[in-house]
């Protein structure tokens, strides 16, 4: 509801007549609406599947002569799609009632299988299918093994004092909670989810999208479609069900181009969490729902370039590879590895670099792990065997380290022989550890409130026959390295773009509207590294077009001014130049 009115604000900020019909309207606004587009007083109208598929909506609608349908979120009609959504489906009757207006269907998040599903759901007959690349080059992907996670949290975004960003939680009480200690803790945050009173959420939402809330934590209730194009970063919480809805997530970040992080908190325990949600389901969504989980933990877990890991998820390579006329496609991979070979942008590892994920910008180094692995799945081995069952990664640990806890005491567990023979490692060092041998199949984590461990048959294997076993050191202070320009950045007069800020915003008030509508930051930016100073001048900023240059450019050329005549501009100017 609040991306229909989003969007309609901006086109008419664009000359173009739009409106939308949902349940914010009173009855005679709808009323007047519906008046309005009997007229064809409008291009563009939005409105839910639920509202569009009634049968005297339908009725009306025929008589507005309709040139396209477009559908949005397109992945919603697929029950392979990661949002899949029983009301899309209906849809699927807009053929019979327009044979023949052209229908178009939107998606970033569509794998092959998902784009077939959506043609045949929507009876579309020999469509043309275009496929945008998935990759989003200003975003930096980075993976981090959860421990304090609330700290994690509150420290990231106290690095970042100017954004804004979203943080997902997996459920509401975390959602609340997580908000309500940001608070305290100095960052205006505020829930959304949909547990919430619709005018509460809607209300929060605004409150984002005009930048009054720095960050919202949300469930995946949050974002459909959501156009803040100056979200800066996008936290996962918790471990996101699927690469799809990862993907969608965090894509609501850097949508004006510029730099923006995402990062993911990954732990087992996230792991298991998902396996039982995964059992409540019916057995075919089970099915389903266990695939993708798998490629969503073999993403977290990988050590290889994240870029290369999504892109090719969705069928695209990475690095991109052209083929030319007479060249065969493995010829062409081939040609593209020689390149990587030879190229200083690579990995450790020989992959060329996406400079833009962990992996790749701060690639972590091996060691001979064999002798801690030994000790790590021998205490689970002796754990399991001397009490019956196992027990979670924490206890384990403890035990490693010798911890005298009444849960070791009482189970005897500080008598058996791996008990303290960790004391040289830090109880973080053990976690690490842990988590590692999950990775690498030696340990598994069993359904269970404490995800309890056991040693597998590969981890018996290297555990007799003392296999060597290889393990990844933890990124604790990266190498200074050069600093390498993140793709989409505008280099710029800060100064000059706080001001310009400041204005947008006072503008965006003035106007009951969000600030990005005005303009976006990568506009602003854009005119603060050019500094037009006449008209002519000004329409050469990209996103600058006809009407916003008729209404705008006046005050943001007088403040540009204003602030070249000052002193400010000269030391900002020595700093640039």
């Amino acid at each position: 509801i609040a991306l229909m009115k989003d969007q309609v604000d901006a086109l008419r900020t664009s000359g173009i007549a739009a409106t939308f019909l949902n349940s914010t309207l009173a009855g005679s606004e709808s009323r007047e609406r519906l008046r309005g587009l009997d007229r064809n007083q409008f291009r563009l109208l939005y409105v839910a599947p639920e509202r569009l598929m009634m049968e005297n909506f339908l009725e009306r609608a025929l008589n507005w002569n309709i040139g396209q349908i477009a559908i949005d979120e397109a992945h919603c009609i697929s029950e392979w799609g990661h949002d899949f959504r029983p009301e899309y489906r209906e849809l699927k009757k807009l053929r019979t009632h327009f044979p023949d207006v052209p229908i178009m269907a939107l998606t970033a998040t569509a794998t092959e299988r998902v784009r077939d599903d959506i043609i045949k759901q929507l009876k579309l007959h020999a469509p043309r299918c275009y496929v945008a690349s998935f990759n989003r080059p200003n975003l930096t992907y980075r993976v981090v093994a959860k421990s304090s996670a609330y700290q994690q949290v509150l420290d990231f975004i106290r690095a970042h004092p100017n954004d804004s960003g979203i943080v997902y939680c997996a459920s509401r009480k975390s959602t609340d909670a997580l908000a309500e200690k940001l608070t305290k803790d100095g960052i205006k945050a505020l829930p959304y989810h949909a547990g919430m009173e619709s005018r509460e959420r809607t209300r929060n939402q605004e409150a984002f999208l005009r930048d009054d809330a720095r960050v919202i934590t949300a469930t995946i209730a949050f974002g459909m479609g959501i156009n803040k194009p100056n979200v800066r970063f996008v936290i996962h919480y918790d471990l996101p069900k699927n690469i799809e809805g990862y993907y969608q997530e965090t894509g609501r970040a850097g949508r004006d181009g510029l730099p923006s992080e995402c990062v993911l908190l990954f732990s087992v325990g996230d792991v298991v969490k998902q396996r039982r949600f995964i059992e409540e389901k019916s057995e075919s969504e089970q099915r389903i729902a266990h695939e993708q989980l798998r490629t969503m933990v073999a993403y977290a877990e990988t050590r290889h370039c994240r870029r290369a890991t999504l892109l090719r998820y969705f069928g695209e390579s990475w690095p991109p590879v052209s083929v030319e006329a007479g060249v065969s496609p493995a010829s062409a991979r081939r040609s593209a590895a020689d390149t990587a070979a030879t190229t200083e942008d690579t990995t450790e590892r020989g992959e060329i670099s996406c400079n833009g994920c962990d992996n790749c910008l701060e690639p972590r180094e091996t060691f001979d792990g064999t002798i801690p692995a030994q000790k790590f799945l021998s205490c689970v081995h002796r754990v399991q065997a001397k009490q019956g069952f196992g027990f979670g990664l924490n206890h384990i640990v403890e035990v490693l380290i010798g911890g005298t806890n009444d849960a070791i005491k009482k189970r005897g567990h500080d008598q058996l022989s791996t008990f303290g023979i960790g004391a040289d490692l830090k109880r973080e060092q053990w976690q690490r550890i842990g988590r590692e041998l999950l990775r690498l199949g030696l340990l598994e984590a069993a359904p269970g409130k404490f995800a309890t461990l056991s040693v597998t048959d590969a981890g018996m294997m290297a555990l007799r026959k003392r296999t060597p076993i290889t393990l990844t050191k933890p990124i604790e202070s990266p190498a200074k390295k050069v600093r390498t320009p993140r793709a989409g950045e505008i280099e710029c007069d800060e100064k000059l773009f706080e001001r310009l800020r400041a204005l947008r915003r006072k503008i965006a008030d003035e106007r009951d509207v969000p600030a990005y509508i005005i303009f976006s930051d990568a506009t602003l930016r854009q005119m603060a590294q050019a500094r037009p100073q006449s008209k002519s001048e000004f329409a050469q900023i990209a996103g600058v077009g006809q009407q916003k240059l008729k209404e705008f450019a006046e005050p943001f050329l007088a403040e540009i001014g204003e602030y070249l005549r000052s002193d400010l501009a000269m030391a900002a100017s020595s700093r640039m130049f």
